[in-house]
């Protein structure tokens, strides 16, 4: 058995291989290229007679690299950055760091200390696809808020009337088509029905054209405080430059979601993440992406929620104990189990009875999704289990029973 550490880069690699006893065998610098790959399995080969002979560490758990070493059939294990950086104090004390001297670190990882750390396991190329395509889908939305953000600033510092007339709404077609023609207030205060009429409908409004439009222009011609006339000019280019960007990420989103949605329906599992309440088609693609579909990653429900950091973290000291969210996780899946547990108050009733005896109980309205979020995760991890989709009388009965 040997052990091999890669500290990965984006335009190269530095391997380290140790045997058993913790002796250097040989290290390599490999590009990030077919050839490297060769290179690696070639420096690999004399040492290891079978695949799974070969312990591989390396700080990520996705991409080219990673791919080629779990399709070569070696074990590898993705060790998170945080851990490799507590790991590299242990070994050096000076403080100092080099990629040659972190792959000897994450050697030394799997050798001594890998029954502490998750196993990568490949996924399906469906589960794959549709984790590529939902964290995609999640940052546009998330760079989309970033500018709608930064529009709704400024035009509280040069364009009141804009926000008086659309509100929170920002990224929706009719505040894009609408500030697009009139991103000032001299420009908004000119427009006719017709035109506010015409912006509508090329943003795809086919109902209520009229009474919107009226409702838009009052707000436009509304008195309000006004800036200097190049600085308003200033400022209507940066709304400009925003709009258009935020056209692009609508126009991205939509084309996501549909990709995103077509993998998700061909995959085995589609049919029971989405019998779960809270989990439409984005939504459930988001937590299947995120988990993966490789059938062992998992022992138990527990190891689960860890992964998707739902589950708390004890810190206990003497007479001290506390108890803590976990701040370090997958944000993806943080953000998708968080949505999950609120959408489903409104579609379980188990899970609302639950949230409101957390609130009872006077947890806070974000630590009671939290726990309701576990709780969540927990059940999933049984129906994938057992190959069943969601029943509520099932989910929530040992609620019922203590109750009862």
């Amino acid at each position: 058995m040997i052990f091999v550490g890669v500290d990965w880069s984006e335009t190269h690699h530095d391997v380290c291989v140790l045997d058993e006893t913790g002796d250097v065998l040989a290290r390599l610098k490999i590009p990030d290229t077919l050839a490297g790959v060769r290179a690696l399995h070639e420096l690999l080969a004399p040492y290891a007679e079978e695949p799974d002979e070969v312990i591989v560490a390396i700080e990520k758990d996705r991409g080219l690299i990673v791919t080629a070493m779990l399709g070569a059939r070696y074990r590898v294990f993705a060790i998170n950055p945080m851990s490799v950086a507590r790991y590299r104090e242990r070994h050096v004390i000076s403080g100092s760091k080099s990629d040659p001297g972190d792959a000897k670190v994450l050697a030394e990882v799997v050798r001594t200390d890998r029954h502490n750390h998750r196993e990568a396991e490949g996924d399906t190329e469906n589960a794959d696809a549709i984790k590529v395509l939902a964290r995609t889908h999640q940052s546009a939305i998330w760079s989309r808020q970033r500018e709608m953000n930064s529009l709704r600033n400024a035009l509280k510092d040069y364009y009141p009337g804009a926000l008086v007339a659309f509100g929170t709404g920002l990224a929706e077609s009719d505040a894009v088509e609408v500030l697009a023609i009139a991103p000032t207030p001299a420009l908004g205060a000119q427009l006719s029905l017709a035109k506010i009429t015409s912006a509508l409908r090329r943003g795809g409004r086919e109902r209520n054209l009229e009474r919107t439009a009226k409702k838009i222009q009052a707000a436009l011609r509304e008195e309000q405080l006004r800036e200097r006339p190049m600085v308003e000019l200033a400022y209507g280019t940066i709304t400009g430059a925003h709009v258009a960007m935020i056209r692009a990420y609508n126009a991205e989103i939509v084309q996501l979601e549909a990709a995103l949605t077509k993998d998700f329906e061909q995959h085995p599992d589609a049919k029971i993440i989405r019998s779960l309440p809270g989990l439409g088609m984005v939504l459930g693609a988001r937590v299947l992406g995120e988990f993966g579909d490789a059938p062992n990653r998992y022992a138990d429900a527990k190891s689960r929620r860890n992964y998707a950091g739902t589950s708390p973290v004890t810190k206990a000291s003497g007479k001290s104990r506390v108890v803590l969210a976990r701040r370090s996780r997958n944000k993806h899946l943080a953000a998708a189990a968080d949505q999950w547990a609120f959408c489903s108050l409104q579609r379980s009733p188990g899970a609302r009875e639950y949230y409101d005896e957390l609130r009872a109980r006077h947890k806070t309205h974000r630590k009671a999704i939290r726990q309701l979020a576990n709780r969540w995760v927990g059940i999933l991890h049984a129906c994938l289990e057992q190959h069943v989709n969601y029943d509520e009388d099932r989910a929530w009965k040992h609620r019922a029973d203590i109750a009862a």
